[in-house]
């Protein structure tokens, strides 16, 4: 029992020799500060607004990165200057024609955009909140299956970003079986459409 100790002593102080590509690979990584720090919320996220493609949420990522980019050096000049009123306007009327703000008063509001503001405008989120489909997974069943039309245009991508003006355009397709589904519910069926079912 004494020998299998001491063995086993021996094993726990001795290091593996690492083979040099081993240790080219190593170099490259620290263990102690990781890039993806913030696997958690991005999981969250993806899950929460059935974000299927994760580079989308690093796009979003990008842009949130971007704003607040702008922001803090919209901050840093004085708030007498003009270019600085100018380009503090232009921005919150653009975020907030996008959605992404509640009201377009102040350099507060861009500063604190989040991802989950631009995941809010997807097309697939926009439908739940206009009472078009019950969860983001069934929208976006609906959208990839070429349901849904905003304006004239049928999309099929549950990544579009709805805007302010656009959400009132979302709609089902002419042909699609969830419209006429409706429409007889309601007893509000058209003859005509009857007849190219």
């Amino acid at each position: 029992a004494s020998e299998s100790a001491s063995l086993s002593e021996k094993h726990c102080t001795e290091m593996v020799k690492l083979k040099p590509h081993e240790k080219r690979l190593l170099r490259k990584v620290d263990f102690l500060d990781w890039k993806a720090d913030n696997t958690l919320r991005e999981a969250h996220v993806l899950r929460r607004y059935h974000v299927s493609r994760r580079e989308d949420y690093v796009r979003y990522n990008k842009l949130v990165g971007a704003i607040t980019a702008l922001v803090a050096t919209l901050k840093a000049k004085p708030k007498e200057d003009a270019q600085r009123a100018e380009i503090t306007a232009a921005l919150l009327r653009k975020l907030y024609a996008m959605g992404v703000v509640d009201a377009d008063s102040s350099l507060a509001k861009a500063e604190n955009v989040s991802v989950s503001a631009f995941c809010r405008r997807r097309l697939a989120v926009v439908m739940v909140k206009l009472k078009l489909a019950e969860t983001v997974k069934e929208a976006v069943a609906f959208v990839e299956a070429g349901h849904v039309r905003v304006g004239p245009d049928v999309v099929r991508d549950p990544a579009f970003l709805v805007t302010r003006q656009m959400e009132d355009f979302v709609t089902w397709t002419d042909t699609s079986r969830i419209r006429r589904h409706i429409a007889k519910y309601n007893d509000k069926v058209d003859d005509y459409d009857l007849l190219r079912a």
